[in-house]
């Protein structure tokens, strides 16, 4: 019976510190892209030719890649898809370069950062 009881109190408090840390979470996700280098990423994505990738998988200009429906909705999200197709395609981008290409994906397209951020 107690330990049924404390259980159901640990659940309600873990429950509780997560609402707490879920502001401050996003407020942290949503300055990913602070002081990246864009002049590097604009240089990265011509170098690597990402335009041509993504237009043979998404056809057209490629364009209909960005924003695929439900997959990239964060700051985050954005950077671990621009890591994924760096190990994907063998690029050996380092950790700022992966941070810097997103961020221009992220002015160019998505636009995480320009919205407003929640305050702790």
């Amino acid at each position: 019976m107690i330990g049924q009881s404390l259980a159901s109190a640990l659940t309600g408090l873990t429950v509780w510190l997560l609402c707490l840390a879920a502001p401050s979470a996003h407020a942290q996700t949503a300055r990913l892209f602070k002081g990246a280098d864009l002049a590097l990423g604009e240089k990265l994505i011509a170098e690597h030719q990402c335009a041509v990738c993504h237009a043979r998988r998404a056809g057209g200009n490629g364009s209909g890649i960005y924003r695929p429906q439900g997959k990239i909705n964060t700051a985050g999200l954005l950077r671990g898809m621009v890591d994924y197709c760096s190990t994907e395609l063998n690029m050996g981008l380092f950790p700022e370069e992966v941070t810097a290409v997103a961020a221009v994906l992220d002015r160019d397209h998505y636009r995480f950062e320009s919205k407003p951020v929640a305050k702790p």
